[in-house]
């Protein structure tokens, strides 16, 4: 099932029609929006969006990985890992659900 990917030019574009701000200014509100989210999450802050959901920064500690092609062991180094759980109402949106996520038009 491919879907459309939606852009950041969608998103501006988006914001234009709905709100009414020029195409200059959209496209700032929404890069200032994006810059925000990275800069928090960068920091290891979450970052919460009522009815659509959480961003979570989390720390993975080292560990022996294997190659499935040669089965040999590779240490992998400790990172920070991005997970995105949805909110409930955003889950049943996208499955039909009767929860529905308010539209302002």
């Amino acid at each position: 099932m491919a879907g459309k990917t939606i852009t950041r030019a969608d998103l501006t574009e988006a914001v234009h029609q709905r709100v009414g701000l020029s195409r200059a200014e959209s496209a700032a509100l929404v890069e200032t929006v994006l810059s925000e989210i990275c800069t928090c999450l960068a920091s290891g802050e979450g970052v919460k969006l009522s009815s659509f959901g959480s961003f979570v920064v989390r720390d993975r500690g080292k560990r022996v990985g294997r190659n499935p092609t040669t089965r040999v062991e590779v240490a992998i180094a400790p990172r920070r890992v991005m997970v995105f759980k949805p909110s409930n109402l955003l889950k049943a949106h996208v499955n039909g659900g009767p929860a529905k996520i308010e539209d302002d038009e």
